[in-house]
């Protein structure tokens, strides 16, 4: 299964610290016999992070919290 990155953003825990999360689209298939995209989440450092709907994210591993920053355009 292939992953494709589509995008990335920056992410801060309680403490203030911000993280690089990158966003990438895998084809999943589905019960269809067709596939389905499907996004996950990884800091740029490779621990998997979870999207917990919303901007709200949490590491995997520590279970950290973390919330999307807004862009400024």
């Amino acid at each position: 299964m292939a992953s494709v990155l589509v995008g990335q953003f920056h992410a801060r825990d309680a403490e203030g610290r911000v993280y690089s999360v990158h966003e990438f689209q895998e084809s999943q298939p589905d019960a269809a016999g067709g596939t389905e995209p499907v996004s996950t989440y990884r800091l740029a450092i490779g621990d998997r992070v979870n999207h917990l709907g919303g901007d709200d994210f949490e590491l995997l591993q520590s279970k950290v919290k973390l919330v999307r920053e807004l862009q400024n355009h």
